[in-house]
């Protein structure tokens, strides 16, 4: 498996390759990605699954990774789909953001994080090993759920899903599927 990940500067410049467990031991600046799938009003969230080594057992966005070396990264992000959800579609790229969570003194995740989005309506395959539930949920009670609750979901997801359901919500990200 490859798992040299794609390390950037503040600008998204691609810098180098490092393995993913290097990257994230000494908190180097790498390349992320979010997608949010969503569908009349409800966003597709899942449970990561409790023995991943960081989040486990918080929700978070439909699913995440990072570009591998030698892929670009619309094709990390459909590759990611596929392997966590068992489907793919059209995503539109959203906006950008930089965050920073330290899980111990040795597991920091330092991402240049891309935010996709886009809406898919079919059958899901959900991969135990990387998600151990799913649900839809609508903008209303997720925004309930990340007032009241922000400790059961992801530093990530608590960061950029807000904009996104905002986007939407506004019109300024139109999206299909």
């Amino acid at each position: 498996m490859n798992n040299q990940i794609a390390l950037v500067d503040l600008d998204d410049q691609i810098m180098g390759y490092e393995t993913k467990a290097e990257v994230h031991r000494k908190g180097l600046l790498h390349r992320a990605f979010s997608v949010f799938i969503v569908k009349d009003g409800k966003m597709l969230i899942q449970m990561r699954n409790p023995d991943k080594y960081h989040s486990g057992g918080l929700w978070s966005n439909t699913c995440c990774s990072h570009q591998r070396l030698g892929e670009a990264l619309f094709e990390s992000v459909h590759r990611r789909m596929e392997e966590e959800m068992g489907f793919d579609c059209c995503v539109k790229e959203l906006f950008s953001f930089v965050y920073r969570t330290q899980f111990r003194e040795d597991l920091i995740e330092f991402e240049y994080d891309h935010v996709f989005a886009g809406t898919y309506d079919g059958e899901i395959a959900l991969n135990p090993e990387e998600a151990s539930a799913i649900r839809w949920v609508s903008f209303g009670d997720l925004k309930e759920e990340l007032r009241r609750t922000p400790e059961k979901f992801s530093s990530w997801f608590i960061i950029c899903a807000p904009r996104v359901m905002h986007m939407i919500e506004d019109g300024s990200a139109v999206i299909s599927g």
